[in-house]
């Protein structure tokens, strides 16, 4: 025996048996919640493709999602991050208390209630004691956060605080002048051209919902106190299909972006005005929105560079990308973000930081009626020929956010019309959801460690992981 073993091996018979597997890059990556992936859905890991391709900026690097619940209850979760590492998120208190901001200073570990409060009534009390949809965002140029409260369809409320929420402005009128005044996104951009009477410009866009009105918007050149009269949010004498939109978006060039379907498709409208006169841009024909809950929702964001990115549904329920290097003009190829074993998403939130690398939120399932999980698709190179994708679940399968059959195509529970997604400024991001399941209760979803969007390309420190147990 000894000797026919030995013979074997000095014809090469049993080579196989005595070899081991060549390592590949993803050897040390394993989780049941990250998918490493190209566009398209297709997996990155599979040996057959190769990983010539996976240096650079295309480096996997591991990842690991979870979620932190902040302890109270959510409607169309926003987030804003400030320099300073806080984190702030929309909680939703109804009539009678009003919306409170939940804040976090040690990475969602613990959250604190910051008010507004009122100075007369009890302390549960909001200066805006009833808002149907809260609004949170965080000028990145100069930390003011800026909470949008609109109320019964026709007006809007703004406070904000330059100090993570200690204390607060009075509340600032921003009534419109078409109604309803529904759907409002803010955001804001440097004050390029000296306009202003504060570092950056603010512009607030809302939903009148009539098409032939389209979306309305406003701007602030003294830092949301004072608002200008409403005015079309698109080029006069332009025909519009839609009235809604998603979140607004500045960039460094002193130009800021509305995502919205034009009547040809998926579209962002452009002002570099100070959101005074918008053009329209629309990013394809051959990818069109979703015929659902999600028609409407184009969302946008900017990286560093200026480059603009922008994300949809589209008619095959799954969440669509492109990128445009000259501020709209031209557009690239549509990709499809999500891992392979997601079939149907809904909810797109976007969000750049360094040039080229950019996040994609959204919730998704696998398996229809097997419930519904906050995702975030990162590209840490999202101009490379065949870009790296890594997918994080925030939630395990066994812990779904909404049992609901068509979430990702209807209104469900805490997600309302949006949710919303950031990054800090060591380039980690944030994800805002609800846990419809526990009761509609606000969290966010973020990496336990993961490659870092700003900065040095990185593997972030790791931070303690949540999940159930923070509800």
């Amino acid at each position: 025996m000894v000797v026919t073993l030995s013979l074997s091996g000095c014809f090469g018979e049993n080579e196989v048996s005595k070899s081991t597997e060549e390592p590949t890059p993803f050897d040390s990556l394993p989780s049941t919640t990250t998918w490493y992936h190209y566009p398209g859905g297709i997996n990155a890991t599979n040996a057959s493709l190769g990983f010539e391709n996976l240096t650079g900026n295309s480096t996997p690097f591991p990842a690991l999602g979870t979620y932190y619940g902040i302890g109270d209850t959510t409607f169309e979760p926003t987030i804003g991050v400030t320099s300073t590492g806080g984190i702030h998120f929309a909680s939703f208190g109804g009539a009678g208390s009003g919306t409170m901001v939940y804040s976090s200073m040690d990475q969602g570990q613990t959250w604190n209630n910051m008010g507004p409060f009122n100075p007369i009534l009890p302390i549960e009390v909001g200066q805006v004691p009833s808002s149907n949809d809260p609004y949170i965002y965080v000028d990145k140029w100069t930390d003011r956060i800026v909470k949008f409260d609109m109320h019964a369809l026709t007006a809007m409320f703004v406070e904000y605080s330059d100090d993570d929420g200690e204390t607060w402005s009075i509340p600032f009128s921003a009534e419109g002048y078409y109604s309803p005044q529904d759907h409002q996104s803010i955001a804001s951009m440097p004050d390029v051209d000296g306009i202003a009477l504060y570092d950056t410009i603010f512009v607030f866009c809302i939903n009148t919902g009539n098409s032939a009105a389209g979306p309305q918007c406003s701007r602030s050149l003294d830092g949301a106190h004072t608002w200008d009269l409403q005015r079309p949010g698109y080029p006069t004498g332009t025909a519009q299909c839609s009235g809604l939109h998603g979140h607004l978006a500045g960039s460094n060039d002193g130009a800021i972006y509305r995502g919205n379907p034009s009547c040809d498709g998926p579209a962002v409208y452009r002002s570099i005005d100070g959101g005074y006169s918008w053009t329209e841009h629309t990013i394809t024909t051959e990818v069109p929105m979703q015929d659902g809950w999600h028609s409407h929702e184009v969302a946008v964001a900017t990286d560093e560079a200026g480059n603009l990115f922008a994300s949809w549904i589209s008619v095959d329920h799954m969440p669509w990308m492109a990128y445009s290097r000259d501020q709209g003009d031209t557009w690239s190829e549509p990709m499809m973000v999500a891992p392979p074993e997601v079939t149907e998403t809904g909810f797109p939130t976007i969000f750049a930081g360094d040039e080229g690398r950019v996040v994609v939120g959204y919730i998704g399932e696998n398996v229809d009626n097997g419930g519904w999980s906050g995702y975030m698709s990162v590209m840490t190179d999202a101009f490379a020929d065949n870009p790296l994708i890594t997918s994080v679940a925030v939630n395990a399968p066994e812990d779904p956010l909404d049992s609901t059959d068509d979430c990702g195509n209807v209104r469900c529970g805490g997600f309302g019309d949006f949710i919303d997604v950031e990054l800090d400024d060591e380039g980690r991001p944030w994800i805002a959801l609800a846990h419809n399941v526990n009761g509609e209760l606000g969290i966010v979803g973020t990496y336990v460690y993961g490659p870092a969007l700003y900065g040095d390309l990185m593997l972030l420190p790791e931070i303690t992981a949540g999940g159930p147990s923070t509800l």
